[in-house]
């Protein structure tokens, strides 16, 4: 028998570090994961023990399409023959980030002295999260390193592909707003005052449309330093509210409870978490632990985070998946059903990945509507208001026209 010593965390995000004596660190990593534990190092003795903790983290965040390319050429590296540590180290050397160039030639090092992938890695928290350092442990124990990192770079595709969609959809709109605000800004703030000094002169009666713009055009005019400062002193106490415990709790169930958009936020929501808890099962990484490292990565809205650490806690009671999430009280009935479905078949991974791909396609669907809705919308929002402003101007110079032909 021979005495480990590890690091790991428990189900409750605590790092924790103890000694086991076993046969193999293989039998120690078993018998911490069937404790619920997320492994991020196994030693032998004593004298390599903490040394990973206590050397310098270099690097930071890494672009997601980098980091795939990296996954990608590893596991092909790996699965043609090539020694894990000449692999990482050529990688470094040829990285098209020299951030994760820096990252690489450490973790390769650290493999080189006897650590394992999963504890160099996490000695680069932010270049690595724990999505990461489940899927490779799970690869590891399992000796399917390759294909586990070819799933890594999958999954962050898969990830980066729902993004681009989200940002392509509201580019145009933006853009659009953008410049209809400052098209609307010059005409009340610079065109309106020209032609009400006009009016004035004249001395003639204004129709009420020309009187209610010429009275915006004063307001903004005369108070437009103190509305920038109001909105920009609303602005910062709102941001600073929504940091608050109760603030980010009340915003985020506000997001996910809007009309039209808050359905769509929940199915990126359900699409993203799916597509993670799917991708960490077919790799090996046990329910409970895969709930863990779900619930910790998951900080986009405190709620759903909230409802997965309550079907990690039903999980780690001994209850299924399906009951666990039934409990949660936040995720649909659809998604339950189909996890229940998933168990009794033995097909879970397939059954979660297929619901990944349901709420996905509503996402994309959603995305389409809205672009060929909105588009239309403002154009002719933006139009009515500029038509407004230019009727308002012509109408006192019809008058004045009329009066001089009299």
């Amino acid at each position: 028998m021979q005495k480990y010593n590890y690091i790991v965390k428990d189900p409750q995000g605590n790092t924790r570090k103890g000694s086991i004596n076993a046969e193999s660190r293989d039998r120690v990593v078993f018998a911490l994961q069937n404790k619920g534990f997320i492994v991020l190092e196994v030693k032998e003795g004593n004298s390599l023990f903490g040394r990973a903790t206590k050397q310098k983290k270099v690097g930071g965040k890494v672009k997601g399409h980098v980091l795939a390319f990296f996954a990608e050429q590893l596991s092909t590296l790996i699965a043609g023959g090539v020694p894990l540590v000449r692999a990482i180290a050529l990688l470094s050397e040829y990285s098209s980030s020299p951030r994760l160039g820096m990252v690489l030639n450490q973790v390769a090092k650290d493999v080189a002295g006897g650590n394992s992938l999963t504890s160099a890695l996490s000695q680069h928290p932010k270049t690595f999260d724990n999505i990461w350092l489940s899927l490779v442990q799970a690869g590891e124990v399992g000796g399917n390193l390759a294909d586990t990192l070819a799933q890594i770079a999958a999954y962050i595709k898969t990830q980066d592909a729902m993004r681009s969609k989200i940002i392509t959809a509201i580019t145009y709109p933006a853009i659009l707003c953008v410049a209809s605000v400052g098209v609307l800004i010059y005409f009340i703030l610079g065109i309106v005052p020209t032609f009400a000094q006009i009016f004035k002169d004249f001395n003639i009666d204004l129709p009420l449309l020309t009187t209610i713009v010429l009275g915006v055009s004063s307001f903004l005019i005369n108070h437009g330093v103190m509305i920038i400062v109001g909105i920009i002193l609303a602005f910062v106490a709102f941001r600073f509210y929504i940091k608050t415990a109760e603030g980010k709790k009340r915003w985020h169930a506000f997001l996910i409870s809007m009309p039209i958009f808050g359905n769509f936020l929940r199915n990126i929501y359900y699409s993203r978490m799916l597509t993670t808890l799917s991708t960490l099962l077919r790799s090996g990484v046990t329910i409970l632990n895969a709930l863990v490292v779900l619930e910790e990565s998951f900080q986009t809205n405190v709620i759903i985070q909230h409802a997965l650490r309550v079907a990690k806690t039903e999980v780690a009671a001994g209850r299924s998946i399906s009951d666990s999430f039934r409990a949660a009280g936040v995720f649909p009935g659809l998604m339950t059903e189909m996890m229940m479905m998933g168990e009794e078949s033995g097909k879970l991974p397939g059954i979660i990945a297929t619901l990944s791909r349901f709420y996905s396609d509503n996402v994309d669907q959603f995305i389409a509507r809205f672009s060929a809705v909105i588009d239309p919308i403002l154009i002719v929002g933006v139009g009515s208001l500029i038509g407004i402003i230019v009727a308002s101007i012509f109408l006192p110079i019809f008058k004045l026209s009329q009066i001089g032909g009299q």
